[in-house]
């Protein structure tokens, strides 16, 4: 039997199904290291900012800003990577990346400390590992893993970065002529590879395929769909177009895609997220730190440039076996903005801003499902109230994409 060559970049699909198949699990990897950094920090070339403007930190946040993220370094997580300044260290064994917090061209008064997720932490969902640490002020929450862990590691989001899921379904347009939607393309029985329950759940309670379409053991690899392009398969239509059609000398052929948050996928993707007693403790630094968080997310996709420079350097650097290209990453920019993933606030105007109808409705809609496959228990999905989710407090309302 012949093998498909496996671009390790593929994996990060398997993280959407994490929040459901992994107990939260106490015993954290420590991201303490005896190594010394790659390189001495010299300061950054940016000038300082003002001292007591908008822009200076320096009397508000902790001295080292610690952010993290729940994956690999890629061009989704490109605000946070853009705060960086040019001064930044490496330390490839604790995988981190620490450097001046850098905001439109000047110096915070700050560093920042930016950690990779998935692997590097042993597959650890983010709001246990701010409780294992709590020197993490930052966490990217997926608005369904705060929901799960609301009863015992409570998460507040504070800005929206990626207004919409980039999940897919994948389809082979051969297998599947005429096909524009994923209803289309299941209409003729065929199976839906997913690594977890909440996407063939969602299609089955809106009646687009039955239990025998569902098969929930993807791992993240191009070889079952290669090998049986019949399949539909989940992804992201950041990623996977650009990878499958380049990237994978076996396809080597454009595939068809409907984004999950079309037909009902409606969380929140990695919002910016604190612990709910950080609210009160960081608010200060909070009401500074989040709008430099929306405008960075707006500068990153105007010029993603050094951030994209950046995180192909900590790809090389980390040698976790994660691959990550320079054209991925530019497609991924290209996608956000082409698909309107990333878009202001439809309800107000306002770039990061969390809609209430809509996290309403994401609790209303994804709690049964998470009851269901036993991530959450009907007695913490009663006790959650919505509005301990989020908050649109700290955000600076005049910062929209128009």
């Amino acid at each position: 039997m012949s093998t498909v060559s496996v671009s390790p970049r593929l994996r990060r699909a398997l993280a959407a199904g994490v929040v459901l198949s992994l107990a939260v699990s106490l015993a954290a990897c420590s991201a303490d290291s005896d190594a010394e950094p790659d390189a001495a920090s010299t300061g950054s070339s940016a000038p300082a900012a003002d001292a007591g403007s908008a822009l200076d930190l320096s009397d508000v946040c902790p001295a080292t800003v610690v952010m993290q993220q729940d994956w690999q370094p890629e061009a989704e997580h490109g605000a946070m990577y853009a705060l960086v300044g040019d001064d930044y260290t490496i330390d490839t064994d604790a995988k981190t990346v620490t450097g001046s917090l850098v905001a439109q061209g000047v110096d915070t008064g700050v560093d920042i400390e930016v950690r990779p997720g998935g692997p590097n932490v042993n597959f650890q969902p983010v709001p246990a590992l701010m409780y294992l640490d709590t020197d993490i002020l930052i966490g990217a929450v997926n608005t369904d893993a705060a929901i799960v862990a609301a009863a015992d590691q409570p998460t507040v989001a504070v800005a929206s970065q990626l207004t919409w899921s980039p999940q897919i379904l994948m389809w082979d347009p051969e297998s599947h002529p005429g096909a524009e939607t994923i209803e289309d393309a299941t209409a003729d029985g065929a199976v839906v590879v997913t690594s977890g329950d909440v996407i063939p759940a969602l299609l089955q309670s809106q009646g687009m395929i039955d239990s025998s379409q569902v098969d929930t053991s993807y791992e993240g690899t191009p070889q079952r769909f290669v090998s049986d392009p019949t399949i539909l398969q989940q992804g992201f239509a950041t990623a996977e177009p650009y990878i499958y059609e380049n990237e994978i000398p076996e396809w080597g052929r454009p595939i068809d895609y409907q984004l999950l948050s079309e037909i009902g996928y409606s969380i929140y993707p990695e919002p910016l997220a604190v612990r709910a007693d950080a609210v009160e403790e960081y608010g200060d630094c909070l009401a500074k730190l989040v709008p430099i968080m929306q405008q960075s997310q707006l500068d990153f996709l105007e010029d993603p440039s050094a951030a994209i420079a950046l995180i192909l350097d900590l790809v090389d650097q980390y040698d976790t076996g994660w691959t990550y290209s320079e054209g991925v990453a530019e497609y991924s920019v290209a996608q956000q903005l082409e698909l309107g993933i990333v878009e202001d606030d439809p309800a107000t105007g306002v770039f990061g801003a969390f809609d209430p109808d809509r996290m309403q409705s994401i609790l209303d809609d994804f709690v049964p499902f998470l009851v269901e496959s036993g991530s959450i228990s009907s007695s913490d999905a009663d006790a959650i109230d919505v509005d301990s989710l989020y908050t649109n407090d700290f955000l600076d309302t005049s910062i929209s994409m128009g």
